[in-house]
């Protein structure tokens, strides 16, 4: 087992260069919004000049490909099995960016040997050679998958609204993770808000409660308002921030992507990237 655990880390620190930054997004709850602003902020970050991929890692409510209308005829599951290079699976969204079906495959990884383990990781290697960011839109809730994806990324982002229900969701998630990994990376957006100081004002309260149980605060995101074009343009498959790049919720997101691209990841300023991700998981998950 030691022996194992030596060969997964070996593999997941491998390489001399820059490697993509895995930024996970989840939710205390559904129906806040996490994979419309997933995808939003990857497109915010692609305008930033960066190269994004975004990994659909929600099993149970995967919706990427509706958001941006697009098909996706291959998962991770066929690179799994074989059937399919990553580049394969790839399916291009808008300004350039490359969409992942995740399927079952997010979750099948945890069943591979250590050499299919390896295999696959060589395989997705080339996503970090070509992008910045890597986005993966992990469920909503404390599942123990959603809980590995988390743990395993370099930064987190939780989206909540002002909702009562959901701030309460929203922290039993980051205390989970904080008494996981005390040094996680969380910043928290704020979803639907009505003025920038109710954002900040849900933050403040998120982080007076975690500095009482669990010592810790985490960072503050941004926010995006309530914006009657987001509805609009989920109901006409586009992303928001090029159907209407002048709309409230646009400018929102384009600011919390710069201040995201701005910021580095780790002590040494650098992203694990795609193959730590996959590795941390298998070992997090077992």
């Amino acid at each position: 087992m030691n022996d194992q655990a030596h060969s997964l880390r070996r593999l997941a620190n491998r390489g001399d260069r820059k490697s993509a930054r895995v930024i996970a997004v989840t939710s205390g709850k559904g129906g806040v919004g996490k994979t419309n602003l997933s995808v939003n902020l990857s497109l915010g970050l692609i305008q930033a000049g960066n190269s994004v991929v975004l990994l659909d890692a929600d099993l149970g409510m995967a919706n990427v490909d509706i958001l941006l209308g697009l098909t996706p005829k291959f998962t991770l599951t066929d690179v799994l099995q074989s059937e399919k290079d990553v580049g394969e699976i790839i399916v291009e969204g808008p300004l350039g960016l490359k969409v992942v079906a995740g399927g079952s495959g997010v979750y099948d990884v945890a069943n591979l040997t250590e050499w299919d383990l390896e295999r696959f990781v060589r395989s997705v290697e080339q996503l970090d050679l070509n992008s910045d960011f890597i986005i993966i839109d992990t469920g909503a809730g404390l599942g123990r998958n959603v809980l590995s994806f988390v743990l395993a990324a370099d930064e987190t982002i939780v989206v909540t609204t002002p909702e009562p229900t959901a701030i309460t969701d929203a922290y039993g998630m980051i205390k989970v993770i904080l008494q996981r990994n005390p040094d996680s990376a969380i910043r928290v957006i704020v979803n639907m808000v009505n003025s920038p100081r109710q954002a900040q004002q849900v933050v403040e309260k998120l982080n007076a409660v975690l500095r009482q149980f669990v010592n810790r605060e985490v960072a503050y995101g941004g926010f995006i308002p309530y914006d009657g074009h987001v509805g609009r343009a989920v109901s006409e498959q586009r992303a928001f921030i090029t159907a209407f790049p002048s709309s409230s919720a646009s400018r929102s997101i384009e600011h919390v992507a710069e201040k995201i691209a701005g910021k580095t990841s780790g002590q040494d300023g650098l992203g694990r990237g795609l193959k730590g991700f996959f590795s941390r998981v298998y070992n997090l998950i077992h």
